[in-house]
This record gives structure tokens, C-alpha cells and sequence, in this order.
């Protein structure tokens, strides 16, 4: 099968947007076209920033995949290409297929995740998307049941932006230029600044605490703006915001005391049957990640230090359930999809 002229145009604007920290970070996100029976959409795993120079983008019967969600399944009809790499279509699929529109594009944006996050945001996102044809849903987990309360909400109404609680933005449209254009304007109407300077980092405290090599502080300043400012802090211990916090860096940060040691932790979790946590924050310090961390988990941190530096103290926020976590944790799609994200675009 011979891929349509107008994947050449979703190429580019998902390369765009992969290499925009604010919209997507590492393998998140996804963005799909329509071209007559079949949807080209970005395979699980694979990085939007890559979109040009590598093969991403798998063909799937567009009429199987609806009949998919129909039935409750989540295996999605690829359809085969010689010498095409073997790869998955995309958890969010069945979603791409059941909207209309012959552009979808799907963002881990920084700032519709702050409001996302909030439960006290949906006055003033009201007010901030006026005009447009929007709609929130509540937390539904990625894949299938998220796919399934879409065409819920669609079966009312054909929003052309979707905020997806605790997890991102959804924006379609007729063509490419449309469809990256609305997610511009409505990244625009919610923009939100960083609300706190924090502090600078402590580097040779940091150096201190990973003396032993099993960790190293993390590369990114903003990063450390996690552990440095009290709020911040507050808000990355205090549970885990959206999806693929949890898929790459586990539930919440924990806090790592400056004056313990690593072996000692490292004995207390083998005997648990737990790993070292991926990353930790260290109080007035910064952060530490895992010397083995995945290029993908560490770029995971980052969006968590812009995400929780845009909500003021006296936000409401919500944070993913205990057992959504677990279920995340326990999907053989996210897994696989964890393990595709191994290398920098």
C-alpha cells in the first residue's frame, strides 16, 4: 500500500508539535488522517519528533477500527505493508476513528493539562474557550475506555476540541493546517505562566546523596524546580497528575532525605519487593533520577515541573485514583509502549 500525498503534511506538523516540551514529550501524543477507508495514525511508542525521518505511521481499516470499538476490543485492524516495520497502532486508535474529522491531533499539552488537572478550573475554561466547539470529559483511562466515553459524548454533539481530564487535548480538523491552527489558539486562550520562581538547585548536595553512581541529578534546571519550591514539591509528592506520569516515572515523586543513604533505601525496597524509585526530589536540593533512566522519563519530569509551577497554591487538583494507576501499570499496552521509548529522537 502506498501511503497518501496528505501524510506528508501530518509528518510535518507532528514533527512540529514533538519537538514543541509544551505540547508533547517524548513518545506522548498522537495524530492521525483520514484518507479514504483507511486512517494513517502514529504507531505506540514511537516519538512525533521522528515523524520525518523514520516510519511512524502505521495504516489502519478505518471501518474495522469503528467496528472494533463497537465490540469492545481493542485490537485494531493494521493493515500489512512489505517491508514496512512491525509496529502497533496507537492506544488511542479506536478514538482517532471515531471522530470525523479527517485530522486529529492529540497533545500532553503543558497548559490544558494545569486546568485539566483542576477541579475548580471549568468556569474559567468556559470563559477561556468561548466560541469554540469544545468539550470536557472527566478521567477515563487511555485506549479503549477512554475511546468509549468519546463516542458517548459524540453521539450529542461533534466537538472540535476535547479536554481530557488529567490527560491532554484532543483538537480536529479538515485539514492539517486547521487542525494544528485550533491547537495553537487554544494553547493560546490557556496559556498560563510559571506562578513561582524557585530557588536555584543545591548541586553538591545532590552529588552527595548519588556518590554511589545508581543516580545522578537530573540534566534540566526546571526539573529541580520540583524540590526546590515547597509548592511544587507539595503538589509532585502528592499523587500523580496524568497517564504517562505513572507509565514512566511510577505513581507520585516520593521524597529522598538528603541525610540517608541509597543503599540503605535500596534494602528496604528489595526487601519490599519494590525498585528504586525513577526519580526522587530532595528537599531544598533538587532532583535525582535513576543513572539507567529512559530518555523518555526524564523528558516525564519536565513536563511535571511546568505543569505544577502553572497551579497556584489554592487550586483544587485532582490527582489519578490509586487503582487508575495500578491498572496503567498493569496494561500490556503501556508496557510495550514503555519499551518501544528507549532511545532520543
Amino acid at each position: 500500500m502506498e501511503a497518501p500525498a496528505s501524510l506528508a503534511a501530518l509528518k510535518a506538523v507532528s514533527r512540529r508539535i514533538g519537538l514543541d516540551l509544551r505540547l508533547v514529550q517524548g513518545p506522548g501524543g498522537n495524530t492521525s488522517i483520514k484518507d479514504g477507508g483507511v486512517l494513517w495514525i502514529k504507531a505506540s511508542g514511537t516519538w512525533l519528533a521522528e515523524a520525518e525521518t523514520k516510519e511512524i505511521f502505521v495504516p489502519v481499516d478505518l471501518a474495522g477500527a469503528r467496528r472494533a470499538l463497537a465490540a469492545g476490543s481493542e485490537t485494531m485492524p493494521v493493515i500489512a505493508r512489505d517491508g514496512a516495520p512491525a509496529l502497533r497502532a496507537s492506544i488511542e486508535t479506536s478514538l482517532h476513528a471515531l471522530l470525523p474529522h479527517a485530522v486529529v491531533l492529540h497533545a500532553h499539552a503543558i497548559n490544558t493539562i494545569a486546568w485539566a488537572c483542576r477541579t475548580d478550573g471549568d468556569d474559567e475554561l468556559a470563559r477561556r474557550l468561548a466560541g469554540l466547539a469544545w468539550a470536557k470529559l472527566p478521567y477515563v483511562r487511555p485506549g479503549l475506555p477512554l475511546s468509549q466515553a468519546v463516542a458517548e459524548l459524540t453521539s450529542r454533539q461533534t466537538p472540535d476540541v476535547l479536554i481530557l481530564g488529567n490527560h491532554g487535548l484532543v483538537v480536529a480538523g479538515a485539514d492539517c493546517a486547521a487542525a494544528e491552527a485550533l491547537m495553537r489558539e487554544v494553547e493560546r486562550r490557556l496559556a498560563l505562566p510559571p506562578l513561582r520562581p524557585a530557588p536555584a538547585f543545591d548541586l553538591a548536595r545532590l552529588q552527595a546523596v548519588c556518590a554511589d553512581g545508581s543516580y545522578r541529578p537530573a540534566i534540566e534546571l526546571l526539573c529541580h524546580r520540583l524540590a526546590t519550591d515547597p509548592e511544587n514539591l507539595r503538589i509532585a509528592t502528592a499523587g500523580s497528575l496524568y497517564p504517562d506520569h505513572v507509565v514512566f516515572l511510577g505513581p507520585a515523586l516520593p521524597v529522598f532525605a538528603a541525610d540517608r543513604s541509597l543503599a540503605a533505601l535500596r534494602r528496604e525496597r528489595t526487601a519490599d519487593g519494590l525498585p528504586m524509585p525513577v526519580a526522587m526530589l530532595v528537599s531544598d536540593a533538587g532532583a535525582i533520577v535513576r543513572a539507567d533512566i529512559l530518555p523518555a522519563a526524564e523528558l516525564m519530569l519536565q513536563c511535571l515541573a511546568l505543569v505544577a509551577e502553572r497551579l497556584s497554591a489554592d487550586a483544587g487538583v485532582s490527582y489519578l485514583p490509586p487503582e487508575e494507576e495500578q491498572a496503567l501499570l498493569d496494561w500490556d499496552a503501556e508496557r510495550y509502549r514503555k519499551q518501544l521509548s528507549t532511545t532520543n529522537p
